[in-house]
């Protein structure tokens, strides 16, 4: 191996990722691709010999893609979500390993022919990536990302798992969330509002409930959480598949109550229902005055363009992750749970959302140098040792606390 990166997406993850990588010792260069065409001036703020910059269109300059792909070990995907799959398959073509923050398949989609028509997909590309003998590691960041390795880690202190609840957030320091929505953007506008409008399945009394994308703010599907740490507390609606990582995370035949959930602060939840409802995260074009207008899109557009739901200089963000598990050890009944509190560093700058997404993705990258990842193919993080990934962030300032109870 060159140990050479290349980096697709310098947003507010990638930015967080290239300063980790700059300072490792197992990367020699690194090549960052964006489409903003000031990128050279950004990348002298690195002050590194290892970097290099290029501005594609990913849509349109696929071949400069798969060229620079080539020439590298290691690709570490943070560009927006839609983008995800199609690096995915072209990281296979070439034959290079590759990590996302993202998933490779579409939370969002409820269509059960895409569903299905995606999961062949992957599966195909699982066959080709351990043909070539290469690792494609997704859901490599935060929430998804180190809460699988929390909760795997967490799961294997039990004899049987009886309730595995899941807490992801970013959002503002109480101080910062001065304006409306409580909530100001550590990533990309409309990822955030693609995920308000999905839907989620969890388990409920051994029961698995499926809650259409309309429906994850209503408030019987929302609940209080207090987070002691912080003195705080924050409403919480469901996210993603819990049914699905109960049967990937071995705990599906005992589990009786499973959720994955995303926290806010207080009354955001009641302003997304109403948004939600009215059509306002729809994907569907609509016509003004002749124009074609995607009402998501003119969302993400709008709030994107006030200074009040950016971070200020001096504000602070929170990264927010906790598992939750409760079973059977040894015959009595015990609970568990891990956390990661993880705040903006003002000396670099960087938020917490972008540290623990983008030294996430960048410690991926580093694993698969080192060789500490040997098992190839499609991979997630449940395929990553606790052990090592624990070392690596601690190694950076993120600490993971854990709690332990017997009853």
């Amino acid at each position: 191996m060159k140990n050479d990166v290349l980096l697709l997406g310098l947003g507010m993850q990638g930015k967080a990722a290239l300063y980790d990588l700059s300072k490792s010792e197992y990367v020699n260069n690194i090549i960052v691709v964006d489409s903003n065409p000031k990128i050279e001036e950004e990348l002298k703020k690195y002050n590194s010999d290892k970097v290099k910059g290029f501005v594609i269109d990913i849509v349109n300059q696929r071949d400069k893609i798969v060229s620079l792909m080539k020439n590298v070990d290691v690709v570490v995907d943070l560009l927006p979500s839609k983008f995800t799959f199609e690096i995915a398959k072209i990281a296979a073509e070439v034959g290079v390993n590759l990590v996302s923050a993202m998933y490779f398949n579409d939370p969002a989609e409820e269509d059960p022919a895409r569903i299905k028509e995606r999961e062949t997909a992957l599966k195909e590309l699982d066959k080709i990536a351990q043909q070539k003998d290469i690792i494609l590691l997704s859901e490599f960041g935060l929430d998804p990302g180190l809460d699988l390795i929390l909760g795997k880690k967490a799961i294997s202190e039990f004899d049987e798992v009886h309730d595995f609840y899941s807490y992801g957030a970013g959002f503002p320091e109480f101080s910062a969330a001065n304006n409306p929505l409580k909530y100001k953007f550590t990533w990309s506008i409309i990822g955030v509002l693609l995920s308000y409008n999905r839907p989620a399945t969890i388990i409920k009394d051994g029961k698995v409930i499926e809650i259409p994308a309309r429906e994850i703010f209503e408030q019987k599907n929302v609940h209080i959480l207090e987070i002691e740490q912080l003195s705080a507390s924050v409403e919480c609606y469901p996210n993603g598949n819990s049914a699905h990582y109960a049967e990937i995370m071995g705990i599906k035949n005992t589990v009786k109550n499973m959720g994955r959930f995303t926290c806010r602060w207080p009354g955001h939840v009641a302003f997304w229902e109403k948004m939600v409802k009215c059509g306002f995260l729809s994907k569907e074009p609509i016509s003004v005055r002749d124009q074609k207008v995607i009402p998501i899109e003119f969302c993400a557009a709008l709030l994107g363009n006030q200074e009040q739901f950016h971070y200020g200089p001096s504000e602070r963000d929170i990264a927010f992750i906790r598992i939750d598990v409760k079973g059977i050890c040894r015959g009595k009944n015990k609970r568990v749970i891990y956390q990661i509190i993880d705040f903006r560093d003002m000396n670099t700058g960087l938020t917490a959302m972008s540290r623990t997404t983008g030294f996430t993705a960048a410690i991926g990258a580093e694993l698969i140098l080192k060789g500490d990842i040997t098992k190839k193919g499609l991979l997630t993080p449940l395929d990553v040792p606790f052990s090592i990934i624990e070392k690596e962030v601690t190694k950076r300032g993120i600490k993971i606390d854990y709690f332990s109870y017997f009853d």
